[in-house]
């Protein structure tokens, strides 16, 4: 029988949702949420019921329930580190959320409270399904210089895992017999290698490369020197590593549209910003090949700035030994929510526990 499934994708300032007749889309539609609204709210859980009622107002315009739903997936967010797939949501996982305990702050853990929130009075199951913490690497993948420190895999697992997925299929085999390194290009860069069917080895949008709107790595040193001789405060160094940094310090804009306009006008700094963000993007690939043994069936770029042609070319040069290379533009995360869910659904996939 056919299935209904609400996918769910809370993003800052914007709910983004779909329904979809197993993995087919009835319609998808994304809530703004006005920021200073947003600003109100004591903490993220505390958001949960205003974006439930407009979630709910939406599939009601549509002509919907949520009774007539076999499941709802939200985004998984910032858990401990855990595996890719399905989770249930139980009380555990719903209280580490609210209760941040164990959990960054990060408007996609709403994924879970909202699938929740909807799904329980009508006795259907609420999953997540690929957290950004997903991944397994293995131990020494994980040590830092700083003991106290460790690495954990961060990457934008769901569109990543399911642009291979479809890769895969598209060429007749199976995501899980393959290797890939996946370039996630969006308002924040992301990478992952993905080996048979694991993620052994990220780079996440905090210490990779600078993006549109993040700061990414940089030297240690002058990092704490800027942090201590400016005055600046958590909150001040938050901002500049995420929503302030990047190609918005430099340019004044995280558009690359707009940046691509710059250097058609001649704008040689823009031109060498964009040049920066690039080659970091392809050192950081290269950097992932150790974790693949060098044994790496294909190379992906995909989200919102591998639309950028500019973007892609300068990248796809400097990487051109590595052979198959895919430009996959876009972003498919509700797509990705349904299609896990229908898998969890069909018995094909087992939803895990925290």
């Amino acid at each position: 029988m056919p299935h209904y499934i609400l996918a769910i994708n809370p993003g800052s300032t914007s709910t983004k949702i779909g329904l979809f007749l197993d993995d087919v889309p009835v319609f998808t539609q994304t809530i703004e949420h006005d920021h200073n609204e947003i600003a109100k709210f004591p903490n993220i859980a505390a958001q949960k019921d205003m974006r439930k009622e407009l979630v709910l107002s939406v599939l009601d315009s549509h002509g919907f329930s949520p009774s007539q739903l076999s499941a709802v997936v939200g985004r998984g967010g910032l858990f401990p580190p855990m595996k890719t797939g399905g989770y249930i949501v139980t009380e555990k996982m719903k209280n580490m959320i609210i209760n941040e305990k164990g959990v960054s702050p990060h408007a996609s853990n709403l994924g879970a409270l909202l699938a929740d929130e909807i799904a329980s009075p009508v006795g259907i199951p609420a999953y997540i399904y690929d957290a950004v913490s997903a991944g397994n690497l293995p131990e020494y993948a994980k040590i830092t210089g700083f003991p106290e420190i460790k690495r954990q895999s961060f990457s934008h697992v769901l569109n990543c895992r399911a642009v291979a997925i479809n890769y895969a299929n598209s060429i007749g085999r199976k995501y899980e017999d393959m290797n890939f390194i996946i370039a996630h290009l969006g308002g924040g860069i992301s990478l992952g290698a993905h080996k048979k069917g694991e993620i052994v080895d990220s780079i996440g949008d905090d210490y990779g490369t600078f993006s549109p709107e993040r700061s990414g790595g940089a030297p240690l040193l002058e990092f704490t020197q800027l942090c201590f001789d400016k005055g600046y405060t958590k909150k001040d160094i938050m901002k500049k590593i995420r929503g302030m940094g990047g190609l918005k310090a430099h340019l004044g804009t995280p558009d690359v549209r707009e940046i691509e306009d710059m250097i058609k006008s001649g704008n040689a700094h823009a031109e060498l910003v964009l040049e920066a963000m690039c080659y970091n993007i392809a050192k950081n690939i290269s950097s992932l090949m150790p974790a693949l043994a060098g044994n790496c069936d294909a190379l992906i770029l995909t989200g919102g700035v591998a639309k950028s042609k500019l973007v892609t070319d300068k990248i796809t040069k400097d990487v051109s030994f590595m052979g198959n290379i895919q430009i996959l533009p876009g972003e498919y995360e509700l797509e990705a929510l349904a299609e896990g869910g229908l898998r969890l659904i069909k018995g094909m996939e087992k939803a895990s526990e925290l």
